[in-house]
This record gives C-alpha cells, sequence and structure tokens, in this order.
C-alpha cells in the first residue's frame, strides 16, 4: 500500500525547480541587513520583518502583474555589488537543498545590476557552488544552474544572448536564456533577432509566456524556437471539460503532443488573477492529461511560498498520489537544461528510489 501524501513527507521528498527568480527569492533578514550596509533603510515600507514580507506578499496579491514587478525595487537595490550576489545566490540554492530541492534552475538578468554581465554572473555561479559543497558537507544533494535572462521591455536582448553564448562556455552552470519581464505589449516577437541567435547557435531556451488573457504569447514563443514555456497557465483558454474529460484545442494538443515543458508556478498565477484560486490551477488537469509540466515557485518572497508549500497546496486540492507527485519532479528533471548524464544520475539515483519507496509504501 502506498505511503499516504502528507505534507511532512512532501517536504523530505526530493523535489524538483525551473523556474525561480534570484532576484525574487531573497531572505527578509538578508533585505535588512544588506539595506542597512548601503543606507537604503529608509527606502522600505517598514523594518518590522513579519511586515516587510508581509509587504511584499500583498504586493504580489494585488492580482496585476506591473504591480507585482514594482516590488522588486528593494530587492535588486541590495543585490548591485558582487559580494551581495554571492551570498543571496548561496542562500538561495541553500533554502531550496533544506526544503528537499535536488535539482534547480535560478535565473537572473545582467542587465538589471550596475556591473559588467561577467561580473554578477561569476558571483552567482560561485555562490551556487559554494551553497551545494555546503549542503553535501549536510548530507544534502543538490545540483543548481543558472538560466540567464533578457528583460523584455528592454532592447539588450541581443547583447545578453550573445553573452549567454560567450559565457556557456567558461562556466557550464549557465545553461540557457530567457525572455522576462513584463509581457503585454511585448511579445517574443519583439526580439527575434536574439532569438534566432540563440535557435542558430543552439542555445537552450524558454520563454515567459504567462500575462496576457488570450494564447498569442505561448504561440509566439513556440513559433520563436522555445524548448519550455515559462508558466503557459492561459493554455487552459484552449481547452474545456466536458462530462469529466478534458478536450483540448489544437494549441493545447501541439504543447502536450510535443511534450513542451510548461513551468507553472500555482500561487504566483494565482496572485496575479490568471486563476481564481491554486485549486483552479490547470497544472494537475494538464498532468492527468498527459502534458509535460512541473510545479514551481516563481518568485519564493514575493509569494511566501517554497516548493514544498506549492506542492502541499496542491495535494490540499487535488488529493495527488506520490506517483503524480513523482511525475511531477521527473518532469522537470527530464525537461532541464543541465547536461542529460548529470539530470539522468539525479533521477536514478536519488529520485526514483524515494519515490519508488513511497509509491509501493
Amino acid at each position: 500500500m502506498p505511503s499516504p501524501v502528507t505534507s511532512s513527507v512532501i517536504i523530505n521528498a526530493p523535489k524538483a525547480l525551473l523556474h525561480d527568480h534570484l532576484d525574487g527569492g531573497l531572505r527578509i533578514g538578508t533585505i535588512l541587513e544588506l539595506s542597512d550596509s548601503i543606507g537604503w533603510t529608509s527606502n522600505l515600507p517598514t523594518t518590522n520583518p513579519d511586515d516587510l514580507q508581509a509587504w511584499f506578499t500583498a504586493g504580489a496579491a494585488a492580482k496585476d502583474l506591473l504591480q507585482y514587478l514594482a516590488t522588486f525595487e528593494h530587492t535588486l537595490a541590495v543585490m548591485q555589488t558582487t559580494e551581495h550576489i554571492e551570498r543571496i545566490a548561496f542562500e538561495a540554492v541553500e533554502d531550496l537543498a533544506n526544503d528537499g530541492v535536488v535539482y534547480a534552475e535560478i535565473r537572473f538578468a545582467p542587465e538589471l545590476h550596475n556591473m559588467p554581465f561577467a561580473a554578477s554572473t561569476e558571483a552567482i555561479c560561485a555562490g551556487f557552488r559554494r551553497a551545494e559543497e555546503s549542503a553535501r558537507a549536510k548530507g544534502q544533494q543538490i545540483s543548481a544552474h543558472l538560466i540567464i535572462c533578457a528583460m523584455r521591455t528592454e532592447h539588450r536582448s541581443v547583447e545578453v544572448v550573445e553573452f549567454v553564448d560567450q559565457y556557456r562556455t567558461i562556466d557550464s552552470k549557465v545553461v540557457a536564456f530567457d525572455l522576462a519581464g513584463a509581457e503585454t505589449g511585448w511579445p517574443p516577437s519583439l526580439h527575434a533577432e536574439a532569438l534566432t541567435i540563440a535557435r542558430q547557435r543552439h542555445i537552450n531556451l524558454t520563454i515567459h509566456a504567462s500575462e496576457p488573457p488570450d494564447l498569442e504569447l505561448i504561440s509566439d514563443a513556440l513559433a520563436h524556437g522555445a524548448h519550455r514555456i515559462g508558466h503557459g497557465v492561459r493554455l487552459d483558454r484552449d481547452t474545456h471539460t466536458e462530462s469529466g474529460e478534458l478536450t483540448l484545442g489544437p494549441l493545447a494538443t501541439y504543447v502536450r503532443d510535443r511534450q513542451v515543458h510548461l513551468e507553472m508556478a500555482p500561487t504566483c498565477n494565482t496572485q496575479i488573477g490568471a486563476v481564481a484560486s491554486v485549486g483552479d490551477h490547470p497544472v494537475i488537469p494538464f498532468l492527468r492529461a498527459g502534458f509535460n509540466v512541473g510545479v514551481n515557485t516563481d518568485n519564493r518572497l514575493m509569494s511566501d511560498v517554497s516548493p514544498s508549500s506549492e506542492l502541499i497546496a496542491l495535494n490540499n486540492a487535488h488529493n495527488l498520489t506520490w506517483e503524480e507527485i513523482s511525475r511531477l519532479v521527473t518532469n522537470a528533471i527530464s525537461s532541464g537544461f543541465a547536461p542529460l548524464d548529470e539530470r539522468q544520475r539525479i533521477i536514478n539515483d536519488i529520485v526514483s528510489p524515494a519515490y519508488s519507496v513511497l509509491v509501493t509504501g
């Protein structure tokens, strides 16, 4: 008999994360400490830790993506030195390892940091490695990698993708290119030159596509070569349920049949108003219909979530089985951008044995 799916076991089970922003995952204590060190404290809405967390979460829950993005002023303010960035990268991976994550891809936009792209990227990769070593010393296992984003509201995407192409030969921690930021009015097609470079040079590519209520952004991302879709929650508009069966339109059918991975983030998608609640999020219906989906946090600080808390919320809404949770984790790792042998090792040595015990009881 399978083991009961309980919150405590979910926390201890191995997990994977493909969609997590470095500047959206800072610890409250780190923001307060670093703000004090750079003279930013007077700009914070409050210095009470609980109230500051509530302020970030309220901004995220305003059901407005632009208001959500405005909260990043305070995290980015303390991420303008390599020392601070290395520490924040270390803490991000340490927090994920403590939550049972064994494979993580974290993303950042170098153009948001007032230093050469290489300086911020080197600091992040160093923080990742220091955290991996610290985790091993505690008997934990985590493999962390970096996705580099261009901001779609800016005009530096060609510069950023050229940097990704160059830096991935210097440090294998760099695994992919992404377009991030505000989406309405900023489709991937505006960055066609950068996306063409990514395709021509065989750079792994994921593109955010979550905000507009229509399906055009997802179609545009796929047309420009996206290997994965960031969020993709609006794809549910190309489906309908009839007699308990999920019926798919042409785009949804393509995404499922081609097994395009959807990096879904239930709490964040609820906060920006894409769905009414975590229980209404399409990630689990999609999983049960054969889509290649995973569960992500997006911005752990703003949404006040962890990988475990997202799975716990979904389990409370959908009564998940361990086999389903295992598929969510394996889907993510299998769709990751790290080298195949590394991802297969994590699945074969860590994930499959752990879930085999939970599935069989």
